[in-house]
């Protein structure tokens, strides 16, 4: 019995559990490279095109500014042009007075309702 616990023990000294294989370790290393890379990659990626928009919010921004500035502008070019409309103007440019035509209960005229089933 102490002759098969020796040969027992030796043999499980000998068994060795980790696998040293040199190959699989490389390729493991080298598939964690790639995904490292690759996540580099896309955080580039991402970060430039965030920059991208907030510089392209930013020149969106001020030619709202620049047009807002303009709208103003003509308002108020607008505003002081029509204090000086009058009609001997418009007469002047061609324009008439329109003849002025008002209904009246007459001129309508009478409407028959029919029943509604609703």
């Amino acid at each position: 019995m102490s002759e098969m616990a020796l040969q027992l023990k030796t043999r499980i000294q000998n068994v060795n559990i980790m696998n040293n294989n040199i190959a699989v370790r490389k390729v493991a290393f080298n598939i964690m490279l790639a995904v490292l890379g690759t996540l580099a990659l896309l955080y580039v990626l991402i970060l430039g095109n965030m920059v991208f928009n907030i510089v392209q919010r930013r020149s969106l921004e001020k030619e709202a500014l620049t047009l807002s500035n303009e709208v103003s502008d003509l308002e108020l070019s607008y505003l002081s042009v029509s204090g000086s409309v009058d009609p001997a103007l418009a007469n002047s440019m061609g324009f008439v007075a329109a003849k002025e035509i008002y209904a009246t209960r007459r001129h309508v005229g009478s409407i028959k309702l029919t029943d509604n089933e609703i």
